[in-house]
C-alpha cells in the first residue's frame, strides 16, 4: 500500500503503518549516524537534553556529500542502522517515532519498537542520488565538527521508504527470509 506522510510521526501515524507498505515522506526529518548518536548519548548520561527535539521525530542514518552547485546537498542514501542499535532503544524511550536506514536491526531495537509503537524505514541503499532529490533544504544543526556525521535537518517531499518493522513487530525481512525457506 502507498501511504503519503507528514512529518511529525505521531503514535496514530506508526500504527497505522505494516511491513512492505510504500511511503512517501514529506516534511522534517534529521540526520544523525553513529557519531552523532554517540554525542547525543553522552549528553543524556550528563543530564542534559538533546540538540533536536525527539518527539514524534524522525531520524535518518545517512552520511551525506558535499553539495553540488544549486542543491541543498548531495548524494544522500541511507547508512546501516545497526551501528545504532545501541543507541535507538533509549531515543524510542523518549518518543522518537522513526528511524529510517539500511539493514537488519538487533531485537533490542525491534522490542523497542513494538514497546514504543514505533516504526523502521528503509530507504534504498545505492540511489543516493536519487534520495537527494526528495531534499529541498539541508541545514546544519549540531556538531560540526563531525563532518559528514553532524546531525542535519532536512525538509524533504515525497521521500521514498518502505515499512521494514511495523509497530507491531512484524519484520519485512524475516517475512522474506521465512518465504524463501
Amino acid at each position: 500500500m502507498d501511504r503519503y506522510l507528514t512529518t511529525p510521526i505521531t503514535e496514530e501515524i506508526a500504527q497505522s503503518l505494516h511491513a512492505g507498505d510504500y511511503v512517501y515522506i514529506s516534511g522534517t526529518i534529521y540526520v544523525a549516524r553513529d557519531a552523532a548518536h554517540k554525542r547525543m548519548a553522552e549528553a543524556l548520561e550528563r543530564g542534559e537534553g538533546l540538540p533536536i527535539p525527539i518527539q514524534d521525530a524522525a531520524i535518518y542514518y545517512m552520511g551525506p556529500s558535499p553539495a553540488r552547485d544549486g542543491r541543498p546537498i548531495g548524494s544522500a542514501g541511507p547508512t546501516t542502522a545497526s551501528r545504532m542499535d545501541k543507541y535507538a532503544p533509549q531515543l524510542l524511550d523518549m518518543g522518537q517515532r522513526a528511524m529510517i536506514g539500511k539493514g537488519k536491526r538487533s531485537q533490542e531495537v525491534i522490542d523497542a519498537i513494538v514497546r514504543n509503537r514505533a516504526v523502521y524505514f528503509a530507504a534504498v541503499g545505492g540511489a543516493g542520488a536519487l534520495l537527494s532529490k526528495c531534499i529541498h533544504k539541508s541545514d546544519l544543526v549540531c556538531y560540526e565538527d563531525l563532518g559528514a556525521e553532524a546531525i542535519l535537518r532536512l525538509e524533504v517531499k515525497d521521500f521514498p521508504v518502505i515499512v521494514i518493522i511495523d509497530s507491531q513487530g512484524n519484520n519485512l525481512y524475516a517475512k522474506i527470509q521465512n518465504s524463501n525457506k
